[in-house]
């Protein structure tokens, strides 16, 4: 009570004298200004001055004071918030009084000559000065923490902070400089040898990351945080598990984006997501030649109110181009991706309703905004859906590629780039035998036409994308279950939406690469959907006993695994470790054309059968589905062959 009524006098103290606070933090370094000068020769004398150097001292001390006053007026020093006092105030304020002994100095050189006073009062002055007002300003700040722990609602939470490096140590100095403290760090854990048995903040580093259950019963843990930096990123799964065996649920301070564009917070701390148990390496971007991409360009995103199409428009801006064209069928998803970007880039948004199928709507959006770079990320995606509607699907995918390429290519547009799938390769569904389709279409035009650049970017399932398995999974584990997977089997390659995003930009920025039409990201280990449903499950507090998985049956068109490259495709590397190039023979013109033509006929006419018909005459190896609906496992297949 007492420790709460002091701070209450603080806090009113403060209201008080803040239209007075300069006047009075001039006052207080003015007395330290003198007592640091005359703390000088006291040490200098070793307390017994004698009678001709005090009345040197005497003389010389309104100067002194006069001069640092002057100076830290000049510098602002006067102006600093005493409670947020760090190592770089303390470095100013180093800098602040060498300029002010130098000028001292000078002045005495100037006007007395050689004055009768010793060399190392300068030395002595300028280091009793800076200890003096550190010290003031620290022990201001170290006050209020104390006050401010104190005072809190409700006890500070004892902490561990897995990961001692710049995340961990930018955290303990936002907890340290927060109002109302929530937590109180009691120790680190690093894997990092060099680092055990160190100090941080006056917090040990207690041991690697395997001794954590050790340490939670040690110091009695009721909080942990994730702070390990994104090349670590794939230790999350194991710091989860081990948290969970002490029934404590770890939060997770996000390793990269939020330290890109602002400081760190303890308002970024979140629970521990499904992406960071994945334990990908984070996306290393060539800034520049993204940027000269893109830089002032006008750039057209179909899809852009989808997915993978939102995230490109908001990696884009960051490149500031002139223009950007969000072209999207559906009206609340362009309302929404709109909305998000306007506050900031308003100026630079054509938000344009239209079906990429709709030739004249298109050529109309063509000729008066004039894109440079096109993005094509319109599909539909669905492959059961897309299974039970071919001609839609056709229409759609196929269709509204070939009107976007050929008026790409017809108005002049400098590079033109297909968001592909890994559904392509060997497409046992639907909607994976015309997103292939869609890339021999751009092959075809690649090698007819010179003043447009033509390629294609396959990549396989994004997290979190809308109608993915994740949300999914999330709304049926909120009900209680039961989670429904297709088959104990069944993996898929997955990556985060914004890396999948930013690769794209990357491989489409790749220069001089007019032979190269195929780019193909490296999606890391393919991962189990049923494990993935489990982490999913854990990550919710509950088991499977509480929300059990169902194995429902695969569905119409699906694999039990994805690929992403042909047999017969050549991989390249490039200059970026997670993009390759897929080379592969161009179809044979004629009969591509003729099936090609014949496709589109059959789907604008409602000939479901014979659009699946002309898929198996244009690509090798797709068959349609069987009468009773069977999928073929195409590992077995291909062992049966």
């Amino acid at each position: 009570m007492a420790v709460d009524q002091l701070s209450r006098w603080v806090e009113r103290f403060e209201d008080l004298a803040r239209p007075w606070r300069v006047s009075a933090l001039v006052m207080v370094h003015l007395m330290i200004f003198g007592a640091a000068y005359v703390g000088a020769f006291a040490v200098r004398f070793d307390f017994q001055i004698p009678a001709e150097q005090q009345a040197v001292m005497w003389q010389h001390l309104p100067l002194v004071v006069a001069v640092k006053a002057g100076v830290f007026a000049a510098l602002k020093m006067f102006q600093g918030w005493w409670k947020y006092v760090s190592l770089y105030d303390v470095i100013g304020l180093a800098y602040a009084l060498a300029l002010a002994s130098l000028l001292v100095l000078g002045v005495h050189l100037l006007f007395w000559g050689p004055a009768p006073i010793p060399r190392s009062i300068y030395l002595l002055d300028f280091m009793l000065s800076l200890v003096f007002l550190a010290g003031a300003r620290g022990t201001l700040r170290l006050s209020r923490e104390a006050l401010a722990a104190h005072s809190a609602g409700r006890r500070p939470r004892n902490l561990l902070i897995v990961g001692a490096g710049d995340l961990g140590d930018l955290l303990v100095r936002e907890i340290s400089r927060a109002e109302r403290l929530r937590y109180r760090p009691v120790a680190f854990l690093d894997d990092d040898a060099n680092k055990r048995g160190l100090r941080l903040h006056g917090i040990a580093v207690e041991g690697p990351l395997s001794a954590l259950a050790e340490v939670v019963e040690a110091h009695r843990i009721e909080e942990i945080i994730i702070a390990l930096p994104a090349e670590d990123s794939h230790k999350v799964r194991g710091v989860v598990e081990r948290a969970r065996s002490c029934d404590i649920q770890p939060r997770i301070l996000p390793a990269v984006e939020p330290l890109l564009d602002e400081e760190i917070s303890l308002r970024q701390v979140r629970e521990v997501s499904i992406t960071d148990l994945l334990g990908r390496d984070p996306v290393d971007l060539d800034i520049d030649s993204v940027g000269r991409f893109i830089e002032d360009r006008t750039v057209l995103v179909t899809g852009a109110g989808g997915s993978i199409g939102s995230e490109l428009c908001r990696q884009i801006m960051r490149f500031s181009p002139r223009r950007l064209i969000l072209v999207e069928n559906g009206e609340t998803p362009l309302f929404n991706i709109h909305r998000e970007l306007r506050d900031r880039h308003g100026h630079r948004l054509v938000p344009q309703i239209g079906d990429v199928a709709d030739r004249e709507r298109m050529e109309h959006i063509f000729a008066h905004c004039r894109p440079e770079v096109v993005l094509h990320a319109a599909a539909y995606k669905h492959v059961p859906l897309m299974e039970s509607n071919p001609g839609e699907a056709i229409k759609n995918n196929v269709g509204g590629t070939q009107v976007v390429a050929d008026l790409s290519a017809r108005f002049g547009v400098e590079t033109f780039v297909l968001i592909s799938t890994d559904k392509a390769v060997n497409p046992t569904s639907v909607m994976g035998a015309t997103k292939r389709i869609t890339e021999l279409y751009v092959q075809r035009l690649a090698g007819q036409t010179e003043d447009t650049r033509f390629c294609a970017v396959r990549f396989g399932n994004v997290l979190g994308s809308n109608g993915s398995v994740v949300p999914i999974f999330r709304e049926q584990i909120r009900r209680g279950g039961p989670v429904t997977v297709t088959h104990p089997e069944m993996t898929r390659y997955f990556m985060t939406i914004p890396e999948a995003a930013q690769l794209v930009l990357q491989a489409a920025a790749f220069e001089d690469s007019d032979e190269e039409h195929l780019f193909i990201l490296d999606m890391g280990q393919p991962v189990r959907i049923a494990d993935l449903a489990r982490d999913m499950i854990r990550l919710s507090g509950m088991t499977e006993a509480q929300v059990p998985i169902v194995y429902s049956g695969v569905r119409p068109g699906e694999k039990l695994y994805e690929e992403l490259t042909l047999d017969e495709e050549q991989v390249d590397r490039t200059a970026h470790k997670k993009i390759f190039i897929g080379r592969d023979a161009a179809p044979r013109a004629a009969d591509f054309d003729v099936r090609f033509s014949a496709l589109m006929q059959a789907a604008r006419r409602g000939d479901d059968r014979g659009v699946l018909e002309l898929l198996e005459l244009i690509i090798p190896g797709y068959h349609c589905p069987d009468d009773d609906g069977d999928i073929i496992d195409l590992g077995a297949a291909r062992a049966a062959r």
